[in-house]
C-alpha cells in the first residue's frame, strides 16, 4: 500500500532524488566465489572517484553465516575474477600491481591467503593473463594468454613482447577477416592459448604450443574451457575453421594435460557449441548449443555429451535461452544457469532426468551465482536497487525462496534517496500480439495532476535484448524518472525473453514492427490524465538509437518534441565497417550487394527527406560495434537538412560511456537537450507530489500465454 501523505512528506524532507553523483558514489559488486565449505564468499567491489576520474577494484571477504565484511586486498587498483582454491587456503585473482619496484605491464595471476597476508604474484606472462581456473589438486592453474603461435617457450614470447614495445610504426596490418572486437583491435600475430602454471614454482606450459588450436578470439574467458575432476583433461570450445570470423560456429575439443594431445569431441557445421563444463563424476559434459544451420536466431539451449560421444539437447521443449556459465548441481542430476523470462532474469536448475526447469531464485535480475557445499549465493538487482549479494534459502512447506543479504555496501546511499514506483504492463501491440512495457514513475508522482507530466520513451538496444526489472549503470531508469519524466520501456517485437518466435519476428524487416509497438504504447499513455501531449520525447542507444532515427523518418513531425540518439545505426551498407559485419545479412535478409533495395529500406537514412525532429546525437570514437561514422553521418544529415541537432562525441569512449566525468557530462547533455525542447513545461519537468501510482486503464495487463 502507498505510504500516507504525512509519512511521505517526512521522507521527502530527509531524502533526495536520484542524481548522477549518487549513481557514481555507489559500490559496484562483481561475480562472487565461494569457499569450498560454503562459509565465505569473495566478491570484487569497484568504487569510483569523480574527482580523480577513475575507479578502483578490491576484493572483499564476506561470511555466509553472518558477520562484518573484510577487505581482502587493498594494494591493487583492479583486482578481479577471484576464485577460491579447492582446499580453501588461497584465493587467486587477476590484477596489475607493483611489488618491490616490479610493476606489471599487463594483468597477471596472484594468490592471497583468505586469513590475511600479502598477495603473491604467480605469473609473469609477457602478454598478460585473461582468465583462469583452478585444477582440482589446488597446485596448478589453467589460464588464457594471447601469444605468438609460431614461437616456442616463454623466452621467445618475452622477446616478441619487447619487439612489440620497441616498434616505431603505428600501422595495423592484417589479412584476417576478424581483426577488431567491440573497442579494440585484436593483437597482430597473436592468438589466445591455454596455459598451465604451477602455483608454487611458477613453471608455465603452453598447452596449445605447436598445435593449430586456439580459444575464441572474441571473449576468451573462463567459460570457454573447463578442467576434468581428475585434472587430466581440459575441454574447450574452438573455431574449427582455418580462417576465423566472429560469426563462425564453434566445436568442442579436449586436450590431455600431461601429453598435450588434443582431439575434437564434437564438431557439427550446423551447430554452435560453447561453455562446456564437466559433471562432478566426469562422465558428462554440459554445454550450450545453438542450431545455427536452421537460422541464426535459434536459441541457445542446454545440451549434454557423454563419454561415448553421444549428445542431446535437453531444453528443446523449453522456449527460453540458456546463458553461460553452466554449473552442475552437486548431485550431478541437474544443471544450474541463468535465463531470461518476460523481462526478468532468473536462476534455474534444469533436471537432466525429467527435463524440467525449476527456478532456484527469481528476479528481478540474477546476474551471477556461486554454489558450494549446499550454499547458494546470488548477485542480483532490480529496478530499485543495484547488484547485491544474497544467500538463497528455502523455507516453509511450499519451499518458498528466501533471500538473506550477506552485505550492505549500498544501503546507506539508497536510504538517502527516494525512488518512484515501477509498474509492469501488457498491451496489444503490432500484429495484435501482447507486448510488455515497464513504467518508471517520478518520486512523489501525482497521477491526479492532469496534463502536467512529460513522457520519455527509453528504447533498448539489441534488438534481441530486453528491458526489465533490473538496475542499469549507464542508462539508469530511476535517475531519468527522478527528473520528472514517466519513463516507458517497451519490449518491442524482436526482444529477448518472450520466446523464439517473438525474437525472430523482425528478421529481414527491421523497423516497422518495433516502431508500431512503441507508437501504440505512446498513444495509450497519452490517454492517461497525467500525460502532456506536448511534452513527449524518445531516447535510445545502439538499436534504440537506430529506432529513434527510424522514427524521425517514419513518425509524423510533432509527435515527439525531441530525440536522443546514442550510438545509433543509420546506414546498413556503411555499417559494414563494424566488427560483426557477417551478422548483417542474417538479420537484414540479404547482403547489400545482392539486394541493395531491401537493405536500404531498413536504413533510417533512406527516409532522411522526412527528418524534422530536433535530435541530440552521441557517439564514441572507440565504438567498433556501431562505428562513430554512423553518428557523424546522422548528425551531418540533420544539419544539412536544417534540422536542429547537437553532437556529443567522445574520442576516448566506446559503445558505452564508462569514465565518471564523461558519464556526468553525458547525463548533463541528455537532460539539458530534453529541457531545451520542453517548451510546454517552461523550465522543464517539475516533480509532482503525491503517492499513488498511475494505472494505464486502457492497457491490457494480461500475462502472455
Amino acid at each position: 500500500m502507498p505510504a500516507s501523505k504525512n509519512k511521505n512528506t517526512a521522507q521527502a524532507a530527509t531524502t533526495a532524488i536520484m542524481d548522477i553523483d549518487a549513481l557514481w558514489s555507489m559500490d559496484r559488486l562483481g561475480a562472487p566465489t565461494l569457499s569450498p565449505d560454503g562459509a565465505q564468499a569473495v566478491v570484487p567491489v569497484t568504487r569510483y572517484d569523480m574527482d580523480k576520474n577513475k575507479g578502483r577494484t578490491t576484493l572483499w571477504l564476506l561470511s555466509t553465516l553472518g558477520g562484518a565484511p573484510r577487505a581482502l586486498t587493498q594494494a591493487g587498483e583492479k583486482d578481479g575474477q577471484p576464485r577460491w582454491s579447492p582446499e580453501g587456503d588461497l584465493v587467486a585473482f587477476v590484477a596489475r600491481r607493483e611489488q618491490e619496484g616490479d610493476k606489471d605491464e599487463s594483468p597477471q595471476l596472484y594468490v592471497i591467503p583468505p586469513d590475511g597476508g600479502e598477495a603473491r604474484r604467480v605469473t609473469r606472462m609477457p602478454f598478460g593473463v585473461e582468465a583462469f581456473k583452478w585444477f582440482p589438486d589446488g597446485r596448478r592453474l589453467a589460464f588464457v594468454s594471447w601469444v605468438d603461435p609460431t614461437l616456442k617457450g616463454q623466452a621467445a614470447q618475452a622477446q616478441a613482447r619487447q619487439a612489440e614495445k620497441d616498434r616505431k610504426e603505428t600501422a595495423y596490418v592484417t589479412e584476417e577477416g576478424f581483426y577488431r572486437f567491440w573497442d579494440h583491435s585484436l593483437p597482430m600475430g597473436r592468438v589466445p592459448h591455454l596455459h598451465v602454471v604451477d602455483v608454487e614454482t611458477g613453471e608455465i606450459r603452453d598447452l596449445f604450443e605447436g598445435t593449430s588450436y586456439e580459444l575464441s578470439r572474441a571473449e576468451p574467458d573462463a567459460d570457454t574451457f573447463d578442467i576434468s575432476p581428475d585434472g587430466r583433461r581440459i575441454v574447450f570450445s574452438f573455431d574449427p575453421s582455418e580462417k576465423k570470423i566472429l560469426e563462425h560456429r564453434n566445436g568442442l575439443a579436449e586436450i590431455d594435460v600431461r601429453s598435450g594431445r588434443a582431439q575434437p569431441l564434437l564438431v557439427d557445421g550446423d551447430w554452435d557449441f560453447t561453455a562446456p563444463v564437466y559433471s562432478h563424476a566426469g562422465q558428462h559434459i554440459a554445454f550450450v548449443a545453438s542450431h545455427q544451420g536452421v537460422k541464426h536466431t535459434m536459441p541457445a539451449q542446454l545440451a549434454v555429451l557423454d563419454t561415448h560421444g553421444h549428445w542431446a539437447v535437453l531444453s528443446e521443449d523449453w522456449d527460453r535461452e540458456v546463458a553461460a556459465p553452466l554449473r552442475w548441481d552437486e548431485d550431478d542430476l541437474g544443471v544450474i544457469f541463468c535465463a531470461e523470462d518476460q523481462g526478468r532474469r532468473h536462476l534455474y536448475r534444469f533436471d537432466v532426468k525429467t527435463l524440467h526447469p525449476f527456478a532456484l531464485c527469481e528476479g528481478g535480475h540474477v546476474g551471477a551465482f556461486a554454489l558450494a557445499a549446499g550454499t547458494l549465493v546470488v548477485l542480483h538487482d532490480s529496478a530499485s536497487f543495484p547488484p547485491r549479494l544474497s544467500l538463497v534459502e528455502r523455507e516453509g512447506e511450499a519451499d518458498e525462496q528466501v533471500l538473506r543479504r550477506i552485505e550492505s555496501f549500498n544501503d546507506e546511499q539508497l536510504a538517502a534517496r527516494r525512488f518512484g514506483e515501477v509498474e509492469e504492463l501488457w498491451y496489444e501491440g503490432a500484429q495484435g500480439e501482447l507486448v510488455q512495457m515497464w513504467l518508471y514513475y517520478p518520486p512523489d508522482f501525482d497521477p491526479k495532476k492532469k496534463g502536467k507530466t512529460p513522457l520519455m520513451q527509453l528504447i533498448h538496444g539489441g534488438p534481441h535484448t530486453a528491458m526489465g526489472d533490473s538496475w542499469h549503470w549507464r542508462w539508469n531508469h530511476q535517475l531519468m524518472a527522478a527528473q520528472g519524466y514517466v519513463v516507458a520501456c517497451v519490449n518491442y517485437h524482436g526482444s529477448s525473453s518472450f520466446g523464439y518466435r517473438f525474437a525472430d519476428s523482425i528478421t529481414g524487416n527491421w523497423g516497422p514492427l518495433e516502431c508500431e509497438d512503441i507508437e501504440i504504447a505512446t498513444s495509450l499513455l497519452l490517454k492517461q490524465p497525467w500525460a502532456d501531449p506536448k511534452r513527449v520525447f524518445a531516447t535510445g542507444g545502439s538499436y534504440g538509437g537506430y529506432m529513434v532515427s527510424w522514427m524521425n523518418g517514419h513518425v509524423p513531425a510533432g509527435r515527439y518534441q525531441a530525440y536522443v540518439c546514442h550510438a545509433g545505426c543509420v546506414d546498413w551498407q556503411a555499417m559494414f565497417a563494424n566488427d560483426a559485419y557477417h551478422w548483417h545479412a542474417k538479420e537484414l535478409g540479404a547482403w547489400y550487394w545482392e539486394d541493395a533495395a531491401r537493405v536500404a529500406a531498413q536504413s533510417p537514412l533512406t527516409a532522411a527527406q522526412h527528418f524534422s525532429t530536433p535530435t541530440l546525437v552521441i557517439h564514441g570514437q572507440l565504438d567498433y560495434r556501431v562505428p562513430d561514422a554512423q553518428g557523424l553521418a546522422y548528425y551531418n544529415t540533420l544539419k544539412a537538412r536544417g534540422v536542429e541537432a547537437k553532437l556529443v562525441w567522445f574520442p576516448d569512449e566506446n559503445h558505452w560511456i564508462l569514465k565518471p566525468r564523461n558519464s556526468k557530462l553525458w547525463y548533463h547533455e541528455f537532460f539539458d537537450w530534453l529541457r531545451r525542447h520542453d517548451t510546454a513545461g517552461a523550465k522543464g519537468p517539475k516533480r509532482a507530489k503525491g503517492t499513488k501510482s498511475a494505472k494505464a486503464a486502457t492497457v491490457k495487463k494480461a500475462r502472455a500465454a
